[in-house]
């Protein structure tokens, strides 16, 4: 049983990026749901070390999961926070270096790198608490600092998939 709690835990979160859908946004509903995904996302990794039950489904599952709670957050708070227009012109800066990143590492390598870099990690955790954040400081600084360091973070990667010839 303990070899299989990582990936008990991903679904999960799956499941509980489906619910996100059904409460209101900022609602406590939302926020305890929202914050267990992504508590579920720091630890599903550590539990599958620790329980010596690391897989390539277990990390196909927790790619799967991310990108379903990523987008379902996504779909939830884009519509009720004001982003401006430099912030869209950023993202889409960011978006196309990490589109690049992977471009490069398939053409390279021929195959689809995903580096879990320290820096991706926070870039991960701040993206994440930042709707945790948006009723305490307006949204324009907390993604100045968010924005700057996923760029770093996504130019870093780069960098790495260029010079490392056995990325993993």
């Amino acid at each position: 049983m303990a070899k299989h709690i990582a990936n008990i835990l991903t679904c999960c979160r799956i499941l509980g990026s489906i619910l996100l859908l059904f409460f209101p946004v900022f609602s406590v509903a939302f926020y305890i749901i929202y914050i267990f995904c992504g508590f579920s996302d720091m630890i599903d990794g550590t539990i599958a070390k620790k329980t010596n039950s690391i897989s390539k489904f277990g990390s196909q599952l927790d790619a799967v999961a991310d990108l379903i709670f990523v987008v379902v957050s996504i779909i939830r708070l884009l519509p009720v926070i004001h982003t401006p227009g430099w912030l869209w012109i950023w993202s889409g800066v960011i978006a196309i270096i990490k589109i690049s990143n992977i471009i490069l590492g398939y053409v390279s390598k021929n195959k689809f790198i995903s580096l879990h870099t320290i820096m991706n990690k926070v870039t991960g955790l701040l993206l994440f608490l930042l709707p945790l954040t948006i009723f305490f400081v307006e949204l324009k600084y907390t993604a100045i600092v968010v924005c700057s360091i996923a760029t770093f973070s996504a130019i870093q990667e780069g960098v790495y998939v260029i010079v490392d010839s056995e990325c993993k």
